[in-house]
């Protein structure tokens, strides 16, 4: 027999077609919380190995229909969006919030981009992983295979939708999405674009699955239901990743909050560190890897930071100080002690002169999310030093804390940070969506 080390989809798969067959009902009466979370679960379930055989092609005809489906719903989608943005008002305490959810022609285009981007990505299930002979001539190895039903609870941002399901379908996963209440019209609008799109390209049913009831009970329910749901990842703010991790019996990966910092080094190009702060600070303030916290060496205190004050300040951006850096800007804020180790996701930055990188690494030790960290220097040695003992998802030399991203880093689209240590860490794309499983190849081998 010949060996090889991909596992293929058998024939009878290649068409994409739905298995199994669409049951409709009619509901006299709605379903209790109880009821409709375990017909959605089951439902869930009972999609994993259908999904985890359908080739390639049939995945991206699901998706380039979910990218088309999205544009053509682009009125709708903005209609439901302004429904969730008519409950911030103009408070400017939520401006942030507010920019992340807010949905333009543009940004559901984005979406759509999004997803045929991840349709020219590889498909990582059935990629052999090695093999080697055993000396009794079995051969053993490992193929990616995918985790099988992933829950994803998110803050916000309305094209986390888009993006998970994508990813999920892309990398052969079943999802169960859960946005946040802030948005409940926005993702609704979304999702129901999505499972009709997939469904009529022939997507088991319950492949993509969205909790359209925003009871919180029910999102404690779900973080229980560990003999059909195998992964947990949350996207959001502390308030949710405590809530996650507390009560969760299913294994989770944390894309949490991004408190990120650098640290320009006694050495630094100066010009250069000021355009990479700017950057890491101006261009999108809402997000995860943007800078929130800047700390400078002393010796280089004024010749810097007076000229980024200046462009910062013209930006917008509010600085707060420490009492050296307010020595140096006596138009800075002082900062207060809550001031470093928060997440502003604003026009807001935390300044801190620090006497060398030994008490700058302290900082970040104390102060950091385990996010992205960046030290601006030209010493190689001390740009080693930082990159071994930083601790952090991302750390980098000479670059702006905004390029830690799946897109950026050459792998398509994300599913978010990770800031967990195990399976994986940083930008999660298809592949940190697969596991592995040994696979043996024998001709009659027993065990003597």
């Amino acid at each position: 027999m010949e060996i090889k080390e991909e596992l293929e989809v058998p024939d009878d798969q290649s068409d994409g077609q739905t298995v199994g067959q669409e049951i409709e009902a009619v509901e006299e009466e709605p379903l209790s919380n109880e009821e409709y979370l375990q017909t959605l679960l089951e439902t869930a379930r009972s999609a994993v190995r259908p999904l985890s055989v359908l080739t390639a092609a049939a995945k991206n005809n699901a998706l380039e229909a979910m990218a088309d489906g999205l544009e053509e719903a682009t009125e709708t989608i903005i209609e439901a969006n302004e429904q969730d943005l008519e409950s911030f008002g103009e408070d400017p305490s939520r401006a942030a919030m507010a920019d992340r959810l807010k949905l333009t022609p543009e940004r559901i285009a984005g979406m759509a981009k999004q997803i045929r981007e991840i349709v020219a990505l590889r498909d990582p299930v059935g990629e052999s992983l090695g093999f080697k002979k055993r000396p009794n001539g079995m051969r053993v190895g490992r193929v990616r295979v995918p985790i099988g039903v992933i829950g994803i609870i998110y803050e916000s941002r309305p094209n986390v939708t888009a993006d998970a399901a994508a990813l999920c379908l892309k990398s052969g996963n079943v999802c169960i999405l859960r946005g946040g209440s802030e948005a409940i019209h926005s993702n609704t609008a979304i999702a129901k674009v999505l499972i009709e799109a997939a469904h009529n390209a022939g997507i088991p049913d319950g492949a993509l699955s969205f909790l359209d009831r925003p009871d919180r009970e029910l999102v404690l329910d779900l973080l229980k239901s560990d003999q059909y749901v195998d992964l947990i990842i949350p996207r959001g703010g502390a308030s949710l990743m405590e809530t996650v991790t507390t009560n969760s019996t299913i294994p989770v990966i944390k894309h949490d909050q991004g408190v990120c910092h650098i640290y320009v080094d006694v050495n630094a190009d100066l010009a250069q560190a000021q355009q990479i702060c700017v950057n890491a600070k101006v261009q999108r303030p809402s997000t995860c890897n943007a800078l929130e916290a800047l700390l400078v060496h002393e010796k280089i205190a004024k010749p810097f930071l007076v000229p980024l004050a200046k462009e910062l300040t013209d930006a917008g951006v509010e600085i707060r100080g420490c009492s050296k850096t307010c020595e140096v800007l006596p138009n800075a804020k002082p900062a207060q002690d809550d001031d470093f180790g928060k997440e502003f996701l604003s026009l807001v930055l935390a300044i801190r002169v620090v006497k060398d990188m030994d008490q700058a690494m302290d900082h970040i030790e104390t102060h950091g999310s385990r996010h992205t960290e960046s030290i601006l220097t030209n010493d190689y040695n001390r740009a080693l030093r930082f990159l071994r003992q930083v601790d952090a998802s991302a750390v980098m030399i000479n670059a702006s804390t905004r390029l830690n991203d799946g897109y950026e880093f050459g792998l398509g689209a994300e599913m978010g940070i990770s800031t967990t240590r195990l399976h994986a860490r940083g930008p999660m794309g298809l592949e940190d969506l697969t596991c592995s499983k040994y696979v043996v190849y024998g001709s009659g081998q027993i065990r003597e």
